[in-house]
């Protein structure tokens, strides 16, 4: 599903990915912890043909990139730290503009099936400035869903959220990945990347430096890898 090798990023004199490999199944879930400056949002909006790399080479959903980023964009679902919602249409306005931009086959049906799974039937018809920051999430992840894309970029998803709210977020996000979808997810919270992902990825200095399947730690491990390699 993505297949990156030596992908270098700089902007201007200041290096910030160093020759970054980085290789995901289709239905993986992967979490790309690290600290900040690691190059986290870099390097998932070079994932999302939103930014080019000065060199490596990148495939994503069997696409590659920058050439053929039109095609990856309609393979891809993103989630970034902005919902990218519009504030004046109600939930189900929003969900039917981007659908008709992608086109989305039989979309009426798509709407009510992700409404339904991120539990916002009975507000699809409220106005999306009415609703709460958690809200506003799960509407946002039914905007990526919505064209049933085979890749889902999620960059900090929790960033904002109190605590019920994250926690439905990531029984949402387990119903999504049951689904079969490929995950990519940025985050700062270990436990809770451990707990959601198939493999944690830590993205230290530019590089990736460790990589863990779940079964291969314990979770209570990786805070003192995290360190060892974050800090070494």
């Amino acid at each position: 599903m993505i297949e990156a090798r030596k992908i270098v990023k700089r902007f201007g004199l200041k290096p910030v990915l160093r020759g970054v490999d980085f290789h995901v199944e289709r239905g993986e879930f992967v979490a790309l912890v690290g600290p900040n400056g690691a190059g986290k949002t870099t390097f998932l909006r070079i994932l999302a043909s939103l930014a080019q790399p000065n060199l490596g080479e990148l495939r994503v959903a069997g696409f590659v990139l920058p050439a053929q980023a039109a095609a990856v964009r309609r393979s891809i679902g993103v989630l970034s730290h902005q919902p990218l919602l519009y504030g004046d249409l109600t939930a189900e306005e929003n969900l039917r503009f981007y659908g008709k931009m992608y086109a989305v086959h039989d979309l009426e049906k798509r709407i009510d099936a992700t409404l339904s799974l991120v539990g916002l039937q009975r507000r699809r018809r409220d106005l999306v400035r009415s609703f709460s920051r958690g809200m506003q999430q799960r509407l946002a992840i039914a905007r990526a869903t919505l064209h049933e894309p085979a890749l889902l970029l999620f960059d900090e998803p929790h960033t904002g959220l109190d605590p019920d709210a994250a926690a439905m977020l990531d029984d949402l996000l387990r119903e999504v990945a049951q689904r079969g979808r490929t995950i990519v997810m940025t985050s700062h919270d270990l436990q809770r990347a451990s707990d959601l992902a198939t493999r944690v990825d830590i993205l230290s200095k530019g590089s990736i430096a460790a990589s863990f399947k779940r079964g291969e730690i314990e979770s209570q491990q990786l805070p003192d890898i995290y360190r060892s390699v974050t800090r070494g």
